[in-house]
């Protein structure tokens, strides 16, 4: 009655005797240990226990009223607790031992329990938090750790020669995991289990660990008391970094022999919630159809917890925390919790109204406890898919359009719809069908694709005068059918309107292209047909003219009011302008209304053949063997303008005159196109020579035509070709052609005979007149080329004392006359050149030349006075200054007289510069 009163003591009731129970099973599986004793802890998850605990711990040092209670009743048992602010007293009950400043969140923690013996130790997990929050539900069965006792390794018997000798049988170890959960507080270093040596007490024992963790990556994690066999941990495990742990214990005397097999230690750690459930993607994005019904599934949310998903800890649940907008209820969706399927629960789904719902989505461990579990969340964006459930609809039930006659590719009217469904989507896109109005199939409907109108275009001509307007029935539909249950709308049909505008036409020709046949040879001024238009507007009386606009061979002309064809030509059949037999001419037709309308007409006139062109020998010339041989023959035919049957088959025949025709050639026919000719002797002399032969074809009458075959006629070899001494022999030239070569003889004698008499004549002019100077040889007006500038003026074998300055004229006096070396003119009385006649006679000029020539040989003051002067070399010590101090700028007047004084060649510079008489 007490216990159902209190559940605090209940639950000290179930602890109570389930350390009982646990404590009377590990006695009855003890085991003896008589060689290598361990005593270790086990941390199951099932320990721990969940506390709630009044407001009033929160500021006050108080007590809970829960124990521990011990399952060795004899047995003094001492606790600890990792969490500092919390303490447990001898008797097991807890406390707090200094003020907690905030509960708000449930604190965890580890409480240890060991035996006075140090032979019994246990850990359990404590959770504390206020009052009135929810805990998760009881564990159903609390037990106490089981004790492991030293294991007992059975003697192996010997056999021997002694029946009565035993010896002990070594057994491998089987050592039960050692459970360390995650996370722990401490304090560190932290012993998990102790390692004895039943040799301890006769030898000194030095313990150790081998492995990951201990001296392998990651090192240091567990360490060992050489001397205790204590074995710890250093720092607090992570069971998502690493879950197990696999060690070997040592045993070695102090010089290092092995005193016992090494042990394998497994060590697990135990998962602590310490992961919040992470959703793959943050953002999930998911669509489901209009309309649909509840139940449907929409998508799926995944979140991944790194704790153990066997345990509670790993477990996740999903929920909707929020869903926006609330339309047409906040509720329109639901998760499953354990998959995170997301599905609807609500009917109403309307994408004309919402189109896309936002919902926020939290995954919580702990299977989904608030209190206790951790949590994530992550958003959902649904997407409401378009179906077609609304018809298009017309925006008016009439519509109106006009469109002018005869005109192709219009637009005459636009129709307009409205949809709600999304647009530019086989939902919305419209189709129009004309369904009544036009039998004569003249309009169609074009769905424009950016406003989605329908375009009414005709595509065939309209006749104002046959119908002068429509009365179209139209209906507008989607792509798309309808979604199941959705009635089509009344809306959806409308009439249009048509009007034809009348224009004025063209002239119509019934025929066009008009074909008439006459017979070739047609002559002028025959009448051939009437080639007349009709006006289609009925309804206005209007004259047609006509004219012609095309007539390759003029052989036509037109009437231009009733429009007759009469020839003005002969009609040829083998024309140029005739193909196929068939002449083609165009005419016009041209109203007068307003404005004028022009119609084009084509008129064909098929000539029927007459036999009017006489037959051609096919070839002209060939080549035949003087000797008559069976390969030796010609192979010949015809061709004829006319066309069958006025052509072939042709007659081939030789004509009686000359006689020697028959009595040398042979001809024979080989079919109604082809005929051999060949020679009738033995042998012809080798030469050229003209066969006539009469071809005649089949018309009616037959038109026969003398025609002439020029023969080579040639010495062959063995193989019957003519050799080439044969055909130069046989060659031969027309009268023409020796015309044509006697003429060029005659021109290419007179060009010889003109060029030697032009000779003769200039060698005569050169001889009578030698000083007359040649073009080439005048250096006046020509330019000379240097292409050679010299070595300089040492590879050059020069006087160079002539071109420097003398200081003297002594030497100049000892000279012959006429050689000159100093730019200097002389003082010496000039020389009298001859005086040239007024009027000389034109056999006088050379004599005049020669002597004014020797004047100037022998005229100190004449060139090379006033020639120009090279010097290759200026020399050094020269008398002259620097014409550098020359200044031509210098404004001062310069004498110019000396001028006159160089005689007539200079006589120009002297009246410009001089200032002689004039001035």
């Amino acid at each position: 009655q007490s216990l159902s009163r209190s559940p605090h003591l209940s639950l000290l009731a179930l602890l109570f005797f389930s350390l009982c129970l646990s404590y009377f099973l590990s006695q009855s599986l003890s085991l003896s240990l008589t060689h290598f004793s361990v005593s270790f802890l086990s941390f199951p998850p099932f320990l721990s226990l969940y506390l709630s605990l009044s407001p009033s711990l929160l500021d006050k040092y108080t007590c809970s009223n829960l124990k521990f209670k011990a399952c060795h009743l004899n047995e003094r048992i001492s606790f600890e607790s990792s969490d500092p602010k919390f303490g447990v007293r001898p008797d097991g009950s807890l406390y707090a031992q200094r003020e907690v400043a905030n509960l708000s969140e449930p604190i965890q923690f580890m409480v240890t329990a060991r035996g006075s013996k140090d032979t019994h130790i246990w850990e359990t997990t404590v959770k504390l938090a206020l009052a009135g929050h929810t805990l998760p539900p009881p564990i159903n069965q609390v037990m106490c750790e089981q004790e492991i006792h030293f294991i007992t390794f059975p003697r192996r018997h010997q056999r021997g020669s002694s029946t009565n000798g035993l010896r002990r049988q070594k057994r491998d170890w089987v050592i039960p995991p050692i459970n360390v959960p995650e996370n722990s507080r401490g304090p560190f270093p932290q012993m998990l289990v102790r390692i004895r040596s039943d040799q301890d007490k006769e030898i000194e024992i030095r313990y150790s660990i081998t492995g990951a963790g201990a001296d392998q990556p990651p090192s240091d994690v567990y360490i060992i008391d050489p001397v205790t066999g204590k074995m710890s941990v250093t720092k607090p495990l992570d069971r998502e970094d690493r879950a197990s742990y696999h060690l070997r214990a040592h045993a070695v005397d102090v010089n290092g022999n092995q005193m016992e097999p090494p042990i394998d230690l497994y060590i697990y750690v135990i998962d602590m919630n310490d992961n919040r459930p992470e959703f793959k993607n943050q953002v999930y994005n998911g669509s489901v159809p209009e309309g649909s019904k509840p139940g449907t599934s929409v998508m799926r949310v995944t979140a991944f917890d790194a704790d153990d998903s066997t345990m509670p800890n790993g477990l996740v649940h999903y929920r909707i925390l929020n869903q926006s907008p609330h339309i047409p209820i906040p509720n329109m969706f639901t998760i499953n919790g354990a998959t995170g399927e997301i599905s609807t629960i609500a009917a109403g789904l309307d994408r004309e109204k919402v189109s896309q719902y936002t919902l926020i989505v939290q995954a919580t461990d702990m299977e989904g406890s608030l209190s206790f579990g951790l949590s994530n969340t992550a958003t959902a964006l649904i997407t409401v898919t378009d179906v077609n459930d609304n018809p298009p609809e017309f925006d008016t039930k009439t519509f109106l359009g006009e469109v002018p006659e005869n005109a192709v590719g219009v637009v005459v009217a636009n129709l307009t719809v409205r949809d709600r469904d999304q647009p530019h989507t086989p939902n919305w896109n419209a189709v129009y069908r004309i369904v009544g109005g036009d039998s004569m199939g003249h309009f169609t409907i074009r769905t424009d694709e950016i406003t989605n109108d329908g375009r009414v275009t005709v595509v065939k001509p309209v006749d104002y005068e046959r119908n002068g307007a429509f009365m179209l029935t139209v209906v507008v539909s989607n792509q798309a059918h309808l979604a199941s249950g959705i009635p089509s709308s009344l809306s959806s049909t409308a009439g249009v309107t048509i009007s034809v505008l009348d224009v004025n036409e063209a002239p119509v020709f019934p025929s066009n292209p008009k074909m008439i046949r006459f017979e070739e040879g047609v002559p002028a001024d025959t009448t051939l047909t009437i080639f007349a238009a009709l006006d289609p507007d009925r309804f206005i009386q209007q004259t047609v003219r006509y004219s012609k606009l095309s007539d390759p061979g003029n052989w036509l002309r037109i009437n231009r009011t009733n429009g007759q064809i009469t020839t003005t030509a002969i009609l040829d059949r083998e024309s140029p302008y005739v193909k196929n037999n068939v002449y083609e001419a165009t005419f016009l037709a041209v109203d007068n209304g307003s404005p004028p309308a022009t119609g084009t007409g084509t008129l064909q006139i098929y000539l029927i053949d007459v036999n009017d062109n006489v037959p051609v020998l096919v070839p002209k010339e060939a080549q035949l063997c003087e000797r008559s041989r069976p390969s030796s023959r010609i192979n010949i035919t015809a061709s004829d303008a006319d066309s069958e049957p006025n052509a072939g088959p042709y007659v081939f025949e030789l004509p009686s005159f000359p006689p020697s025709v028959r009595r040398n050639w042979t001809i024979s026919r080989l079919n109604g196109e082809y005929a051999q000719l060949r020679l009738r002797i033995p042998y012809l002399e080798a030469g050229v020579y003209r066969v006539p032969i009469m071809v005649s074809d089949s018309g009616n009458p037959p038109l026969t035509n003398r025609s002439m075959i020029r023969v080579k006629v040639c010495p062959c070899d063995e193989h019957g070709d003519c050799t080439a001494v044969g055909a130069v022999a046989s060659a031969s030239l027309g009268t023409g052609a020796i015309i044509a070569i006697l003429i060029c003889i005659i021109i290419l004698l007179s060009m010889v005979l003109l060029f030697v008499v032009w000779m003769k004549r200039r060698e005569k002019e050169r001889q009578t007149k030698p000083l007359l100077i040649d073009p080439e040889d005048d250096v006046r007006d020509n330019i000379l080329k240097y292409d050679e500038e010299g070595g300089g003026e040492e590879d050059q074998d020069y006087d160079l004392s002539q071109l420097q300055q003398p200081e003297t004229l002594d030497h100049m006096m000892s000279k012959p006359a006429g050689v000159r070396r100093v730019d200097e003119r002389p003082i010496i009385p000039e020389s009298q050149y001859p005086v040239r006649p007024t009027l000389p006679h034109p056999g006088d000029i050379g004599d005049f030349i020669i002597d004014g020539l020797r004047a100037a040989d022998n005229d100190p003051t004449a060139p090379p006075y006033d020639s120009l002067l090279v010097f290759d070399y200026e020399g050094s010590g020269s008398t002259a200054g620097s014409v550098s101090s020359l200044d031509s700028s210098s404004s001062g007047e310069q004498d110019y007289d000396y001028l006159n004084d160089w005689g007539p060649r200079f006589k120009k510079l002297a009246d410009l510069y001089g200032g002689g008489e004039e001035d």
